[in-house]
């Protein structure tokens, strides 16, 4: 009966632990491939008047369940106490964000166990849709608006959106955000349900694609860089293994990430038997 009881309670704890572990359920961005191209995987000319726009932040994607801030992978913020006690008791998603080009200092302050309070003051989060909420995406715009008026926090925004009229406009956006070091742009459909997983609902808008893989050579370099690093052997998730040789300092020259570490990675496009092309080294993963 001990025995029995035990299993039991060690079953329940698992799959706890396994749940969290998954992460929420959250919507995904698909990539957008341009007008004409189609729209996310080219399935037709994309109606770009029926999408709210706003910018892609370089930041921490956090899931706030009612209860506790939580990053996409499930794992609980150390946030201090005076944010999530102004946060509702209903879900919110949104991005962590210091601003643009800030992210490894964000990192830094959204990583440690116990949260620093002068650092935290400087973050911002920034939402973007309300999980479960009824309706369109319009719909819950206005809700999660009314939701930050009533809180009435500094660092409690809801991203800016805006609507383009045509593929002309939404590049002159996309290169003013560029211009002022953001990352891009992302399309977010009007009408929308609340829907969870990769969807064309919401779109990326980047001027590079970025992806991961898997360190499994160390590629010496030559030349001004003799006795460090000239470039990566990596493995994505698909089996494809390539080089990357550009995009680091000399200090990840010196000291690359090691064999079996994952790293992220920009690129252009795919050639024609899918190998990223023009690949550059942007960061080690990190899974938070």
């Amino acid at each position: 009966m001990q025995k029995w009881l035990c299993w039991v309670v060690l079953s329940v704890w698992m799959g706890l632990a396994l749940a969290q572990a998954e992460g929420p359920a959250l919507l995904l961005a698909q990539v957008y491939e341009g007008e004409g191209e189609g729209e996310g995987k080219g399935k037709g000319k994309l109606d770009l008047p029926g999408y709210w726009v706003s910018e892609k932040y370089d930041g921490v994607r956090a899931y706030w369940d009612g209860r506790q801030l939580r990053f996409r992978s499930g794992r609980v913020v150390a946030a201090p106490a005076w944010l999530t006690a102004a946060l509702p008791n209903q879900p919110l998603d949104g991005e962590l964000w210091l601003g643009r080009g800030q992210f490894q200092k964000l990192l830094g302050i959204v990583r440690k166990e116990q949260p620093v309070d002068a650092e935290w003051r400087q973050v911002r989060y920034m939402l973007f849709e309300l999980p479960g909420g009824a309706g369109s995406f319009t719909m819950r715009l206005e809700a999660l608006r009314g939701i930050a008026h009533r809180i009435g926090q500094p660092w409690l925004q809801v991203a800016p959106q805006f609507r383009v009229a045509d593929a002309v406009a939404l590049k002159k956006r996309l290169r003013e955000v560029l211009a002022g070091g953001g990352e891009g742009l992302m399309l977010h459909r009007a009408d929308a349900p609340y829907v969870t997983g990769r969807s064309e609902v919401l779109l990326k808008v980047t001027p590079e694609r970025d992806a991961e893989a898997t360190v499994i050579g160390h590629l010496p370099g030559k030349g001004r860089f003799a006795g460090m690093l000239g470039a990566l052997q990596v493995k994505t998730p698909e089996g494809r293994v390539f080089r990357i040789g550009s995009g680091f300092s000399h200090a990840e020259r010196r000291q690359p990430p090691p064999l079996g570490s994952v790293i992220t990675y920009r690129y252009r496009e795919l050639s024609r038997d899918g190998v990223p092309r023009f690949a550059r080294y942007l960061r080690r993963y990190q899974p938070l």
